[in-house]
């Protein structure tokens, strides 16, 4: 009886442990990706929106395309041969 109850109790601290270490990774992971959005999140305050006003555009430290490798990229895309499709039988 005694072996029966301490096996019982090992399988409840167990469960009670698994559970506890999911709760704190989920509540773990939803603030790290709660911070990575207040990261991304930019305020566009009045100096941005006096610069749009100005130059018309706003720039952020984002990458920037190049618009000249683009442009090259697609003029080689649409020089290339194409083989003609196969006709079906």
């Amino acid at each position: 009886m005694a072996d029966a109850l301490s096996r019982e109790l090992f399988w409840v601290g167990f469960g009670s442990g698994l559970g506890a270490i999911v709760i704190s990774s989920r509540v773990r992971l939803c603030l790290r990706q709660s911070r990575k959005v207040e990261e991304k999140a930019q305020i566009l305050d009045d100096q941005a929106v006096d610069r749009i006003i100005r130059q018309g555009m706003i720039s952020t430290d984002e990458y920037v395309l190049d618009l000249d490798a683009i442009d090259d990229e697609e003029e080689r895309f649409w020089s290339e041969t194409w083989d003609e499709p196969e006709e079906a039988c």
